[in-house]
């Protein structure tokens, strides 16, 4: 590396996401590590000491978010902070989430390992129930510390066999201080795989996220009328789902005339009665789309309007939810790219289809995000993959941005 004597040892990387994977594996080598479970409080546990064998200060804040921090020679000063989060969905895979934390520990190390002294503090963050596979929402704990979510309905979510967030944070052992929350750093890096094909199609070494993009959702419900199948002919019938293929075949077609960036995926699709002998009365579906230019997602939504106007049978489109592009710091993203070239990886600027903890972050810390290939573009399954110098890669940039920002900031 041109940091010095810097270097990631890629081997002891991979032996920490190793261990980290042997936590709730799976029989298929995948893992199953739900929000506050047993696996994650052992992965978490885990980390813990990881953290504190390396003399690091852990603290936790009362959202269950870890913080572990190496004080540097200026213990005053904003820190930098690295991380991801443990948990994952059910079946997912080993490389989601954890490599951000697994790679933060593995810069604290090689930091260590050479005994540089850096100008201020730079820490390992675990975000609390990033992925809402089992607490919805997603980047729960994330949000309410950048003041996205209310608290207080954030705790009484609930799982599948009706524990509370709440309740299930304070039998964790992990419930701390509101004052260990985080508000005060000089940065903020998430290293991520990159859950698409992009990087690997392109055969990339590097992603450097400038944002993640914005994105609309939509339902769309679709009324006719039941009758006969087999006694009412075809002109008088009212056939919500005919009405429904006829809408979204026009929706594919409009779509796909705005910009080869958008992405939409119709989702979710419900039938009633649902029975093979009735003529369906009503058809309910979700479409949702994600941009990074805002103006391309209104466009989106205008056709929406327009296609419940245009539909032949009574229509309404309901906005479910959205959310505006959220950009990376620009100094930061910059910092990333400069790395990258200094270790000569090849790369590409991208953005982030998918949410990650950093997009709330960006809000209050300036923040940026590290890419790494996902084999087959495969993510939350449990044939994730990601090569082990796909992620020493990655850390490698980590470490050499986490370096070069302590001097700059």
């Amino acid at each position: 590396m041109k940091t010095g004597n810097l270097r990631i040892n890629r081997d002891r990387l991979m032996n920490t996401l190793r261990d980290f994977a042997k936590i709730g594996e799976t029989k298929n080598k995948g893992v199953t590590r739900l929000a506050l479970s047993k696996e994650d409080i052992q992965a978490r546990t885990y980390f813990k000491d990881q953290c504190e064998a390396l003399g690091l200060s852990v603290q936790w804040d009362d959202l269950g978010n870890m913080y572990a921090l190496l004080s540097g020679k200026n213990p005053d000063q904003p820190p930098i902070y690295m991380g991801s989060h443990l948990d994952t969905v059910k079946k997912g895979g080993r490389f989601d989430g954890v490599l951000g934390v697994a790679a933060g520990l593995e810069v604290i190390r090689v930091i260590l390992d050479q005994g540089v002294e850096l100008n201020r503090p730079v820490g390992i963050i675990n975000f609390t129930n990033e992925e809402g596979a089992r607490f919805e929402p997603s980047m729960m704990a994330s949000g309410i510390v950048a003041g996205k979510f209310d608290v207080s309905t954030m705790i009484k979510k609930i799982d599948q066999s009706g524990v509370t967030f709440g309740d299930a944070l304070e039998l964790s052992g992990f419930k701390g201080s509101r004052a260990h929350r985080l508000n005060q750093a000089a940065a903020f890096l998430e290293l991520h795989i990159e859950q698409g094909p992009i990087l690997e199609q392109l055969q990339l070494d590097i992603g450097v996220v400038e944002c993640v993009v914005g994105m609309c959702c939509y339902e769309i419900e679709i009324t006719g009328q039941s009758n006969h199948a087999g006694t009412t002919p075809q002109s008088l019938r009212k056939d919500a789902l005919t009405a429904a293929n006829y809408c979204m075949n026009i929706l594919h077609d409009r779509l796909a005339q705005l910009d080869s960036d958008l992405v939409y995926t119709i989702g979710r699709f419900s039938v009633s009665p649902n029975i093979h002998t009735v003529i369906p009365n009503k058809v309910v579906f979700s479409i949702e789309a994600r941009h990074k230019d805002e103006a391309v997602v209104e466009q989106v939504e205008a056709i929406l309007t327009d296609i419940t106007n245009e539909s032949p049978l009574p229509s309404k489109a309901t906005k479910l939810w959205g959310r505006h592009t959220v950009w990376f710091d620009e100094e930061i993203v910059e910092q990333v790219e400069e790395s990258t070239k200094a270790l000569h990886y090849s790369y590409k600027r991208m953005v982030s289809g998918a949410g990650h903890d950093a997009q709330f972050i960006a809000g209050i810390i300036p923040t940026a995000m590290i890419f790494v290939p996902s084999a087959g573009g495969i993510s939350h399954a449990e044939n994730e993959y990601t090569s082990w110098e796909a992620c020493a890669n990655g850390a490698s940039v980590l470490l050499e941005t986490i370096y070069k920002l302590t001097n700059k900031l």
